[in-house]
Formats: C-alpha cells, sequence, structure tokens
C-alpha cells in the first residue's frame, strides 16, 4: 500500500548511531515544549507516536535510558554523541515523545512558535493522582 511509505518517516542521533524509523499515519501529532525540570533542560520540540508506531532499527546497543522521580518516564539518548531521541511518556505511557529536530527532512526552524506545557506546575499525572 503506496500511502504506508509517505507515514513512515526517518529519525536519527546526530552521529547516525541510533536509527529510528516512525509510523505518523497523521504527520506531526501534540506537537510540544514542556518546561518540566528535564525538558526545559533539553528545550526539544517534540511529537507523539504510539509505542507500537516507533522501530528502533540500528544502534539500539547505544541508547542510553534516563530516569528519575516517579521513573514512569523513559528518556532516550545516543550514548555515543548524547542526543535526546525519544522518551516514553509519563502522562500517556502508550506513547512516545519523539524529538522531532531527529526527522529526516524537519527544519526546526518552523517550530520557534510551538509554545510550552506547564509540566513543571500542572504535569496532567500530577493533577490526576491529586483528585484521586
Amino acid at each position: 500500500y503506496a500511502m504506508n511509505c509517505l507515514m513512515k518517516k526517518n529519525s536519527s542521533c546526530h552521529c547516525g548511531s541510533v536509527q529510528l524509523i516512525l509510523t505518523m499515519p497523521n504527520g506531526l501529532e501534540k506537537i510540544r515544549r514542556c518546561n518540566c525540570s528535564i525538558c526545559s533542560r533539553k528545550n526539544a520540540v517534540v511529537a507523539s507516536v504510539k509505542v507500537a508506531n516507533l522501530e528502533v532499527v540500528k544502534g539500539k546497543e547505544f541508547l542510553t535510558k534516563y530516569t528519575f522521580n516517579t521513573h514512569t518516564a523513559k528518556h532516550y539518548f545516543c550514548s555515543k554523541c548524547g542526543i535526546y531521541t525519544h522518551h516514553q511518556r509519563r502522562s500517556d505511557p502508550s506513547e512516545y515523545g519523539v524529538n522531532i529536530a531527529c526527522i529526516e527532512g524537519i527544519s526546526i526552524e518552523d517550530y520557534l512558535h510551538v509554545g510550552y506545557d506547564d509540566g513543571k506546575n500542572n504535569h496532567p499525572s500530577d493533577i490526576s493522582a491529586e483528585s484521586k
């Protein structure tokens, strides 16, 4: 089916050791930045893909996982060049947040306008935990 080719995007770290294929049937979805403690430091613009729609096709052995606090979110980066490629989301573990600057053909300058979610003060997981 020819449309499948259009839905798949290549993504990689800076040195090329880690390569991903992202299946994005609706293009970039849920584009955002976040001001939480880790996201504010990496300042990446991210989009979401379902966990099943991210495939590590090269360099799984070079991916390093970082977790903190609740250890729900899992942040992945290349152990060779240090580039953050993706993370399993704390607010929705069925999705990965992907660094759109790693996606082939993306011009990061086109995403300067992307605003910030307030993950520092109003993280969806903290809000739902408080209401229980």
